[in-house]
């Protein structure tokens, strides 16, 4: 029933109270080739992210002594408080016909106002039994795998066809964890889920990963945590939502192929991934984890946060700290930013 509300507007504003958790979008940012996790300091980084959030962002953000509350003047989120910065790698449209690209624009989820983005949740559903545990400044993590090339993570990263047959729950029997090989006349939804558990000691780890654990075999969460990473922490979740729609040829969907590729040059989508820095200030996210069970706060409508308008949340914006065309405008790119070559399934 829930995510039946999240697939009709009228209805999610009706049962708002009932859902208790974090439900808000966030603006762009910048599009830009920058990455502080897993390529620090490099500019540019390798392939193109879309990025959101508190406009501290850098190239460089070493854990622990880089503060993006303090270091940030606005956010492209809702809620005021949270200089937190998430990113995805971008996905472009590449031409049958020639073989140039043009940046795939991303357009607001059901119920919500921004300028490209993307949807953010923060769901407590390993707090069943127990309280939950917020992030820790400087805390940082990744999800899913830009090497991947198989079918091996879709309960965790997944696309929805829109307006094609779609399902309801993230990541549910009618998603893919492919590139849909279809049209999709309202576009194609991207979600990625990150790990509900948490080591309780390390703020990162060598790979964004070991530090954090999903509570099953992927995708969300359960109550109960493996005795390796025994703290419950928000499990975060993006939505992005990719204006497909846009490109409509029978000819461009047909054997099983389909025109999309992401700024990495992976043409499966099996490889898509997120990057989350923690960034909320002060103890704001831990008080409204706390509120959560008690109905008072849910989506975009959290009475213990500051809440900012849509509108300036999309003035956020960060000027690009890796200047080139990635495809922004509109334009046609000869080729992915950074030249990655494109690559499809074995």
């Amino acid at each position: 029933m829930f995510w039946n509300t999240l697939a009709t507007g009228a209805l999610l504003a009706q049962s708002a109270s009932a859902q208790n958790m974090l439900r808000f979008g966030c603006s762009q940012l910048t599009v830009e080739r920058a990455d502080p996790l897993v390529a620090p300091g490099a500019n540019p980084s390798p392939h193109t992210h879309q990025i959101i959030g508190g406009n501290s962002f850098n190239l460089t953000m070493e854990p622990a002594k880089y503060d993006p509350p303090s270091k940030s003047t606005c956010t492209s989120c809702t809620y005021s408080e949270d200089f937190s910065n998430y990113w995805t790698a971008s996905l472009y449209f590449k031409s049958p016909e020639n073989g140039t690209f043009q940046r795939v624009p991303q357009f607001a989820n059901v119920g919500l106002q921004q300028d490209g983005g993307m949807t953010v949740y923060y769901m407590p559903y390993s707090a069943q039994n127990g309280k939950m545990t917020a992030f820790k400044p400087g805390f940082r993590m990744i999800a899913g795998d830009p090497m991947l090339k198989k079918n091996t993570n879709k309960a965790s990263i997944c696309h929805r066809c829109l307006g094609n047959g779609e399902g309801f729950a993230p990541c549910d029997s009618k998603d893919t964890a492919e590139l849909p090989a279809k049209y999709c006349p309202k576009g194609i939804r991207a979600t990625v889920i990150f790990p509900s558990c948490w080591d309780g000691k390390n703020l990162d780890s060598p790979d964004h990963k070991s530090h954090v654990a999903y509570s099953n075999s992927g995708g969300l969460g359960t109550p109960n945590c493996p005795s390796t990473h025994p703290v419950r922490i928000p499990q975060v979740m993006y939505e992005v939502m990719w204006d497909t729609g846009r490109y409509k040829n029978d000819a461009w969907y047909k054997n099983g192929k389909q025109p999309f590729v992401y700024s990495f040059g992976d043409g499966t989508g099996y490889g898509q991934h997120g990057d989350y820095l923690f960034g909320w200030k002060d103890d704001s996210l831990q008080k409204a984890m706390d509120a959560l069970p008690s109905g008072k706060c849910a989506n975009a409508n959290c009475n213990v946060l500051k809440i900012q308008s849509a509108a300036e949340a999309m003035k956020c914006k960060k000027a690009q700290q890796v200047p080139e065309d990635v495809g922004v405008g509109g334009g046609w790119l000869t080729e992915l930013p950074g030249g990655a070559a494109v690559t499809y399934a074995s």
